[in-house]
């Protein structure tokens, strides 16, 4: 097999993302302790983000218009101002949150791109997403970088095709199974499962562990040797 081209997701692959949330999420329970239960609170939450998943997509400003909402929820819609205004700066922090390559990370980025192209293909914010790229001092390793607003099929058909020769000869490396792993394979690319310590539910799905094209590595710095593996 030929590869020529790897994608490689960005929250929670590259950097720590869902760390951050939680950590919100955390500060969110104990704002809201007087008006409601953490499981009611983080019930009603995931709800509200779902629900909102179509109008603001993914990232820090939909999370936190979402914390907003779940907030008015408890409160009559009318949550004090104070409220509101810790609300934000939480949200404010999150995007001010420094970011740091996870361990490993730019040696097995380096690695590969001496001999394949990178392509990164990520979701969130592209405002916030440009900025994390910039601030983690990986940018030049990228041939290319795809903000894009949903990972399906035929996004990772139309991206490796773009930038690459096709999703027959790519790879794409992630911690998502849902939107890193799924897609991809149903596009023709294998795929490579780097599991982070939590995931996101709305993330959440069965890997493919029959899948001939599928592995689930250990760490980000097995993945130069299973692509080589792929290419003998």
């Amino acid at each position: 097999m030929r590869i020529t081209t790897v994608g490689l997701d960005a929250d929670d692959t590259l950097w720590h993302n869902e760390t951050i949330f939680r950590l919100t999420q955390d500060r969110f329970r104990a704002l809201m302790a007087d008006v409601a239960s953490p499981e009611a609170l983080d019930a009603r939450l995931a709800e509200v983000e779902r629900r909102n998943l179509d109008l603001y997509g993914y990232g820090v400003k939909g999370f936190t218009l979402s914390l907003i909402e779940t907030a008015m929820a408890f409160t009559g819609g009318e949550p004090p101002g104070r409220m509101i205004a810790d609300i934000l700066a939480a949200g404010r922090e999150m995007l001010a949150y420094p970011v740091e390559p996870l361990p490993g990370v730019d040696l097995a980025l380096a690695e590969l791109s001496q001999s394949y192209r990178l392509v990164l293909i990520t979701k969130g914010d592209l405002l916030h997403q440009e900025q994390k790229l910039a601030a983690s001092g990986l940018g030049d390793l990228f041939a290319a970088v795809e903000i894009v607003s949903e990972k399906d099929a035929s996004t990772y058909t139309r991206v490796f095709a773009r930038h690459g020769t096709g999703a027959e000869e790519a790879v794409m490396c992630g911690n998502s199974v849902r939107s890193d792993i799924l897609p991809a394979l149903k596009a023709g690319a294998c795929a490579a499962l780097v599991p982070y310590p939590l995931t996101w539910a709305h993330e959440m799905a069965d890997p493919p562990v029959d899948h001939p094209r599928f592995a689930e590595l250990a760490s980000i710095t097995d993945l130069r040797a299973w692509v080589r593996w792929l290419s003998r």
